[in-house]
């Protein structure tokens, strides 16, 4: 689907999509250690559908988790079509109502030999798990915020129009965490000064840098987006601060710097690469890089010194500005890089920390 149907599904507030299970287990698979006796929240995430609390719940066990919490807003749209969690009248239409699940032990308390979904209704009714209702369910509600401090980690996928704003409670709180967004969030002026400090970082991301999200809004997902009832969504991404392996690899630098092929910015004091595959080794200063080198980025090997994008001159400090050498351009929009007096996309401004000179 084009980033124009997500902008639309955004500002309509209908960014209420829903995470495929294989897209969990793929990413998910490389944080295990991080779980072991840990507290997980899902805060975004209606206990009937979400496979958020699907996967957390079925391998309770197998990670070690001390306990599971999953919590969803009032009204959820897609609330009872597959997974039943509403017991007073079975026959019934369940109520559009926000829920709260704490799951703290995972047993076979339906004797068939596995732990699976048909479990879910037992292990509800064990005195150790609570179903419950909230006022709201929203992440921002003084309930919610009351779980959010009990948790250890949270994993979701919240409504990229309010990314900023969950991201921001997120660091308030001090939490570690592994949510989805959209790749273009980078470069905010409230997500961005993260990405500097260490503080965020990129996964291992979707397949092809593209998901399919399970969408309720026939409006938004079509037949035109390949799968029915579906939205394609293209530039997304998991952002994170758990370690992973792949944030210590380095990129394999094979690329010469020369006059020609990397040009400076009309407005930087800084070179312009096309490709994170083309960064030079020998080069020791600014380069200008697209933003998913951020996939490749290991804080070892380079350091972020800003972005030139369409907030640069709103959102650096002063500082930033005279270090990076930036001067307005008629054609830069606010920041953007502008090569031979054509203006590029979004860069990340880097520096080499090893260049070899020889």
């Amino acid at each position: 689907m084009a980033n124009k149907n997500l902008n639309a599904a955004k500002s309509a507030k209908k960014d209420e999509f829903y995470t495929q299970l294989s897209d969990i287990e793929r990413e998910v698979r490389h944080y295990w250690p991080h779980f072991r006796d840990r507290v997980v929240l899902c805060n975004c995430d209606d206990p009937y559908e979400s496979n958020f609390f699907k996967y957390f719940v079925l391998r309770f066990n197998q990670l070690g988790l001390r306990k599971l919490i999953c919590t969803c807003y009032n009204g959820s749209p897609v609330q009872g079509n597959e997974l039943l969690l509403h017991f007073d009248d079975c026959g019934s239409e369940p109520a559009k109502t926000a829920y709260k699940v704490e799951i703290s032990e995972v047993r076979d308390l339906n004797g068939d030999g596995a732990v699976d979904l048909s479990d879910v209704r037992y292990l509800l009714q064990n005195d150790k798990n609570v179903l419950s209702t909230l006022t709201t369910g929203d992440f921002r509600d003084p309930e919610c915020i009351e779980l959010l401090r009990q948790a250890d980690v949270v994993v979701t996928n919240p409504p990229f129009s309010l990314f900023r704003e969950y991201v921001a409670q997120l660091m308030r709180h001090g939490k570690k965490f592994l949510i989805v967004g959209n790749q273009g969030a980078i470069i905010y002026k409230e997500i961005f000064p993260y990405v500097i400090n260490n503080q965020l970082w990129l996964g291992y991301g979707f397949k092809g840098g593209a998901a399919h999200f399970d969408s309720p809004y026939q409006d938004i997902a079509t037949a035109n987006d390949h799968r029915e009832g579906m939205i394609r969504v293209s530039g997304v991404h998991w952002f994170t601060n758990l370690e992973t392996a792949k944030r210590n690899e380095f990129i394999d630098l094979v690329c010469k710097y020369t006059p020609e092929e990397y040009p400076m910015f009309d407005n930087y004091n800084a070179i312009n690469v096309n490709k994170t595959s083309d960064i030079p080794y020998d080069y020791p200063g600014i380069m200008g890089v697209p933003i998913t080198f951020l996939d490749k980025y290991n804080p070892e090997q380079f350091e972020i010194v800003w972005q030139a994008s369409g907030n640069t001159r709103a959102s650096a400090p002063p500082s930033v500005l005279h270090e990076v050498g930036y001067h307005a351009h008629p054609q830069d929009r606010g920041g953007c890089g502008v090569v031979n007096g054509k203006r590029q996309y979004s860069r990340i401004l880097i520096r080499n920390k090893h260049p070899k000179t020889t």
